[in-house]
């Protein structure tokens, strides 16, 4: 079910999603409502994400995230970050998407711009960076993914990744993210009470130098 869609699908090239994740099992509580720097974790995301796209919506539960803005709910719930990203492409009136994690806090503006920049410049239908794997949940998908996610989910194959196969993919390597200043610590995610802890003592002028380790 899709619920608090905007009125019209008017024409916009680019549009941010947040996805507000799963279970969160190993943190035992709600990643996005997690306090991150005197905010949900939920609301440093979207504020991030609205610096550089006009439309931002949010994928997850429209009881439990409705009061931060407009949502989106999984067709297929229950099947993970491939069925956030489909439910997404479905609603979206944008040929660029940009899906982001709730637990990726370092994510900058100027990171989101980038990929943006990237995807402009290729016609290639995922855009997604690479550091010591895939950061598919910080990618830019075209709007044609949507079918390739939807048949994926249909046969029950709910990995991001495996769903590129066949498909045109614009991969940011490490080395061309290190000369466009950006590190590996730009994509760390928070899934463990120890990595929040980790993560709010990170200097955020840290994530200023290149280089991954």
């Amino acid at each position: 079910m899709i619920a608090h869609t905007t009125d019209s699908k008017s024409s916009i090239s680019q549009a941010g999603f947040v996805l507000t994740g799963g279970k969160s099992s190993r943190m035992g509580a709600d990643k996005a409502f997690l306090p991150f720097r005197g905010k949900p974790m939920l609301e440093h995301t979207l504020n991030i994400v609205s610096r550089v796209c006009s439309s931002v919506v949010i994928v997850g539960e429209v009881a439990k995230f409705g009061r931060f803005g407009t949502v989106v709910e999984d067709v297929f719930a229950g099947c993970g970050p491939l069925a956030g990203i489909h439910a997404g492409l479905i609603s979206s009136a944008a040929e660029l998407n940009l899906f982001l994690g709730v637990d990726m806090p370092f994510v900058s503006e100027e990171l989101l711009a980038f990929l943006f920049s990237v995807a402009e410049q290729s016609e290639a239908t995922v855009i997604v960076p690479k550091t010591t794997r895939l950061q598919p949940l910080c990618g830019v998908y075209r709007r044609s993914f949507a079918g390739i996610a939807e048949r994926a989910l249909q046969a029950g194959k709910y990995k991001v990744d495996a769903a590129f196969a066949g498909v045109p993919v614009r991969v940011i390597d490490a080395q061309e993210l290190t000369k466009a200043g950006f590190s590996e610590q730009h994509f760390f995610n928070v899934n463990s009470p120890a990595e929040l802890e980790a993560a709010e003592k990170f200097p955020s002028s840290g994530l200023s130098t290149g280089g991954f380790s």
